[in-house]
């Protein structure tokens, strides 16, 4: 009864935006979420689902949903951890507005695959929540390392004009060498391509679509701001004023870029406002695509960028 009761009140904060994202926060102490004041709203943090890996292993996706309309910081510590504490230190520290399905994901061995792994989140003064990463109920199943029904898979994604490129929720650490210093900028580049299995006999598949990559603090004590790059200067409106889509036409940000014909490089400038140890996370979709998106957990990897910044 109280898991049925969870999901109502979870269903009512709008954490089931998604398909399988399914096992929703808790309070620490048993109490069922609530809404807070006005001036601060939770992140709450969210189990995606959990994926049976070929090589017996188990990874739980990961994700989180801030109903504020600003980017929230909560630091590695007492107000977000993960237990066993050996998975510490993989979550986020900064959450963006909105919906993260997937950010990231813990990989379990075989023999523990039956654990729970619990993250603990708190914001402000609020309450701290919990969520389980699980493994066994089918409900939560994911399956995106096999192609979807129109033939979509996971980007693949290496650092870089030319490194090595892999696929999934967590793919890829790198670290940028040496120290970048407060107030300059650092180009920061990943080279991508859509592995997808489409039928090309199917007149939506003639030509390969593109790869969006998104590019975003993960963790850090300051904030980073982004810029385009030279490669790609920001697109103007397509449409005339005459035309109804006009208005609704939204520019990309400066922190993305959209890989035309389904494979090449992306390239941002990020700078630091504040020394320290920082993370930027680079997701790639193919969105565009008919059968890939967010509500079906489905298609897009995550790499992540170390970046040491000095005063």
């Amino acid at each position: 009864m109280r898991d049925i009761k969870s999901f109502i009140v979870a269903t009512a904060f709008g954490a089931l935006t998604v398909v399988s994202s399914g096992v929703m926060a808790q309070a620490a102490d048993g109490r069922f979420l609530s809404l807070t004041p006005p001036e601060g709203l939770p992140v709450i943090p969210v189990m995606e689902g959990w994926v049976a890996n070929e090589d017996g292993t188990a990874s739980f996706s990961m994700g989180f949903l801030n109903k504020n309309k600003v980017g929230v910081d909560i630091p590695l510590g007492p107000n977000n951890y993960i237990e066993p504490a050996k998975y510490d230190g993989q979550q986020p520290t900064y959450f963006p507005s909105g919906r993260g399905a997937g950010s990231f994901a813990i990989t379990v061995p075989a023999d523990e695959i039956n654990q729970d792994i619990w993250w603990y989140l708190k914001t402000g003064d609020g309450e701290m929540l919990k969520i389980p990463g699980r493994y066994g109920e089918s409900a939560y199943e994911l399956d995106f390392i096999r192609p979807r029904p129109a033939g979509s898979m996971q980007p693949l994604v290496g650092f870089g004009e030319d490194g090595a490129q892999a696929a999934g929720l967590t793919a890829l650490m790198g670290a940028h060498e040496g120290t970048v210093a407060v107030g300059q900028q650092l180009e920061l580049a990943v080279n991508v391509s859509d592995p997808s299995m489409r039928d090309t006999s199917d007149p939506r598949f003639k030509d390969p679509f593109p790869v969006g990559v998104h590019f975003n603090k993960y963790q850090g004590p300051g904030a980073i701001e982004f810029a385009r790059h030279e490669s790609t200067p920001e697109p103007v409106n397509p449409y005339t004023q005459d035309n109804p889509r006009f208005r609704f036409y939204r520019a990309p940000g400066a922190n993305e870029v959209s890989v035309e014909g389904g494979a090449g490089v992306a390239r941002v400038y990020a700078t630091f406002n504040a020394p320290g140890e920082y993370a930027v996370v680079i997701k790639a979709d193919n969105f565009r695509a008919p059968d890939s998106q967010e509500g079906d957990q489905c298609c897009w990897t995550n790499v992540y960028q170390k970046v040491t910044v000095a005063p």
